[in-house]
């Protein structure tokens, strides 16, 4: 087959990528940035509705994945313009691109985010859909166009609601690498690694075991096997739907900071802070559907095992250069 992979520079697109190439497929990868050398670059911002009919008339597709999303809570709030603009309006550019092409079938990065503060824990695909942020909400705002599309137009599609990306390629050539991190794993290992002067822990008195927030982190690998078998299942001529991405395993803050300290063998500093307004206790998937539909099953569910792939790629910084 061949696919186009909308954000494929970037962490999880990358690996993506990867997944897709050792399983033979042909990928062109669609970016504002270059990905590694050697993959097939289309230099494009998806906003560009010109520049995409030239790439779909160029060539043809079997499916498109889209990565090409900005991911700050924080700053979705402060920015939520930026967000709606690239997000969502961007997003529509590209929808019409692929019907105008005759591309019928997508995978969507979507996001967890889209529940907001969770009713009941796991949280099932069913859960109410209460986005607290411009970020949560742009992401639902195209599950909701995607529907829309389906109906009026035939586009078949799979949204895949990440919990916790987390981890890096077992192969050591991909990681993860955004300016400015925000995510707790590689914040904590660098301050592991001593590019970080410590680890800020925010609130201790949330009602869970040891009063720090629960999440779930799933394996970006496990991720990208993930989308490969919802190209399948679509390709297949499954019905459109969205299926909920996570180990559902829930670990704290101080728990993950503990099996670093393992990993790294390493002293980690810790600094104390207030909780931060929006932060719920814990978040926590039921993936049973993906496991059930998909066939899904994560490789890399254990936290030592996420935390050790992505520690050696945090020991190849400056890696950047």
């Amino acid at each position: 087959m061949k696919y186009l992979v909308v954000g494929g520079a970037g962490y999880i697109g990358s690996h993506m990528v990867k997944h897709l190439q050792d399983a033979q497929h042909q990928v062109v990868v669609a970016d504002i940035a270059p990905p590694r050398p050697g993959i097939e670059w289309a230099a494009l911002d998806i906003a560009d509705a010109r520049a995409l009919h030239g790439l779909f008339a160029e060539q043809r597709f079997d499916a498109v994945f889209h990565f090409a999303s900005h991911i700050q809570v924080g700053e979705s709030v402060s920015d939520p313009a930026k967000y709606y603009q690239n997000n969502v309006t961007a997003t529509l550019t590209l929808l019409q691109a692929m019907l105008r092409a005759g591309i019928g079938h997508l995978v969507f990065s979507s996001s967890a985010a889209v529940y907001g503060d969770p009713h009941a824990i796991p949280i099932e695909e069913v859960h109410p859909k209460a986005p607290i942020n411009p970020y949560g909400r742009s992401k639902w705002m195209v599950e909701q166009m995607l529907q829309d599309y389906d109906r009026a137009y035939g586009l078949k599609s799979v949204c895949l609601r990440y919990f916790n990306a987390a981890g890096a390629d077992p192969d050591g050539l991909l990681g993860e690498c955004h300016e400015p991190e925000t995510h707790l794993i590689p914040l904590v290992l660098q301050a592991a690694s001593g590019r970080r002067a410590a680890i800020t822990v925010f609130g201790r008195d949330y009602a869970t075991p040891d009063g720090t927030c629960i999440r779930d982190y799933v394996h970006v690998a496990d991720l990208a096997s993930a989308h490969g078998l919802a190209v399948d299942y679509l390709l297949a001529g499954g019905p459109s739907r969205a299926f909920n991405l996570g180990n559902g395993l829930g670990f704290s803050v101080q728990q993950v900071i503990d099996a670093a300290r393992r990993v790294t063998g390493r002293e980690i500093p810790v600094e104390e802070a207030l909780r931060r307004e929006g932060d719920p206790p814990s978040l926590v998937a039921d993936a049973a559907q993906a496991r059930e539909l998909l066939g899904w099953e994560p490789q890399y569910a254990e936290l030592e095992q996420i935390i050790r792939h992505a520690w050696e790629w945090e020991l190849k910084y400056p890696w950047r250069g």
